[in-house]
């Protein structure tokens, strides 16, 4: 099993836990089943798998989202359903049919996962009290999840505000003289404004328009996270190079060049992945 995070939720009294894989929720079937019988959980499991119609479930779901499905093996399957011999564990079902909606781990976390649409339908045959305890605290979970995610992201805009500030202020204290107008203090601004869009979107803001007559808002708006955070750093840089004194075309190269040094730092850089 590759790299995944794992959380976990109270429902009723029973802890649940759920790994979030290629942005995919995974619910553990085991915790699940220890509310029903602590004792028997791995019983409980293959119980429910011997059903033909958690079967037939099993397959369609497989179906609408793993290409990689094998339903030869899974029409065998299928057809021993409901003998009284016939036996089927998680993992016997995923290797037979390369299913990728059950996950079968060992160790201290081991045990049987499964996608949260299949996970709420073994809770519906556990108990249906508790499947609808488990799909309410599971969408507490991901609604938690989501508000530190806005709040992130609405962290690094109100930095790159506050740090427009910063830059406008360099800008009206070193580049405008004393007497010019608000009309020409504007062009003056637009015009670092857009040496910044240069710098890290390798256009202004009237060629984004262009390429984007559609489009709601500003190329700003659009940014992804990382561009927001280097936009704060460069924005911070930026004044720093007017109060020094270089020539606008001299600061759109140097800072080219650290927002892309800055770029391939943060798309490699695991915690930020985390974020999204």
């Amino acid at each position: 099993m590759s790299k995944s995070k794992r959380t976990s939720i109270a429902v009723k009294g029973a802890a649940v836990a759920v790994l979030s894989k290629d942005r995919q929720d995974y619910l553990s079937l085991t915790d699940i089943a220890r509310y029903k019988d602590s004792e028997r959980t791995d019983y409980l499991i293959s119980n429910w798998l011997r059903n033909r119609n958690t079967i037939e479930f099993l397959g369609i779901w497989e179906q609408l989202n793993n290409p990689g499905f094998n339903p030869i093996e899974f029409d065998g399957i299928r057809k021993q359903a409901g003998l009284n011999s016939f036996i089927l564990t998680a993992k016997r079902w995923i290797e037979s049919t390369r299913a990728i909606g059950l996950i079968s781990t060992t160790g201290r976390y081991g045990g049987t996962y499964a996608h949260k649409d299949i996970a709420f339908e073994f809770a519906s045959w556990v108990s249906v009290e508790f499947k609808l305890y488990l799909i309410k605290e599971f969408q507490r979970l991901k609604d938690e999840e989501n508000d530190r995610l806005q709040l992130g992201w609405n962290l690094q805009r109100t930095l790159a505000k506050i740090n427009y500030r910063i830059h406008t202020d360099a800008i009206k204290e070193t580049l405008i003289p004393p007497t010019v107008t608000k009309t020409q203090a504007a062009l003056v601004y637009a015009s670092e404004a857009d040496l910044l869009n240069v710098a890290l979107f390798g256009r202004t803001a009237k060629q984004w328009r262009d390429a984007h007559p559609d489009a709601e808002g500003n190329v700003r708006d659009h940014a992804t996270l990382e561009q927001l955070v280097v936009l704060t750093n460069l924005e911070s840089l930026n004044s720093v190079l007017v109060r020094q004194g270089l020539p606008a075309p001299d600061r759109v190269l140097k800072l080219n060049e650290i927002a892309i040094t800055q770029m391939r730092s943060l798309l490699a850089d695991p915690n930020v992945k985390r974020l999204k």
